[in-house]
């Protein structure tokens, strides 16, 4: 019976039963969770040949590995935001690297130290709220932002 099945054979069922029909897109939410490394590695192979045979596949996933092993392109979403979308590549190249984090009084003030730190670093600068995020790929530049936030009163 069905209800024997463990986890991964009734997501390997569930699977099956949804390609009797051959589609061109498939959606998978988190196919992987919970599933043994072995099974895990098999559910890769099974989505890599799909894709291989011409299906579209729509995959969400908390794995990052797993995004970066089976996806061509990547959307990342953090409390129901887009924050990061790309290939694999463009994605990781994102990341890494210095990072200027700077919490001020109020939101005023955040808006204000955005402009200058986009100003001088030449990079796209998140508020949220009170505190302020930016690449910092050259750490000289670090004083030349503090001076310039003195300066303001910020």
């Amino acid at each position: 019976a069905i209800a024997a099945f463990s986890g991964g054979m009734r997501r390997r069922l569930d699977l099956a039963v949804s390609l009797i029909a051959h589609p061109q897109i498939i959606f998978l939410d988190e196919p992987t969770t919970g599933l043994d490394p072995r099974t895990r590695s098999q559910m890769w192979d099974t989505i890599r040949k799909l894709v291989a045979s011409g299906s579209t596949i729509v995959l969400t996933t908390q794995y990052l590995e797993e995004a970066d092993a089976l996806a061509d392109h990547i959307a990342v979403i953090d409390h129901g935001k887009l924050v990061g979308l790309g290939t694999p590549d463009e994605l990781k190249a994102q990341i890494g690297g210095e990072k200027l984090r700077l919490a001020v009084k109020n939101k005023l003030q955040a808006q204000q130290a955005c402009r200058i730190v986009t100003a001088i670093t030449q990079e796209k600068v998140h508020q949220a709220g009170n505190e302020i995020t930016a690449p910092l790929r050259d750490v000289n530049g670090l004083a030349d932002i503090l001076n310039r936030l003195r300066a303001s009163n910020i």
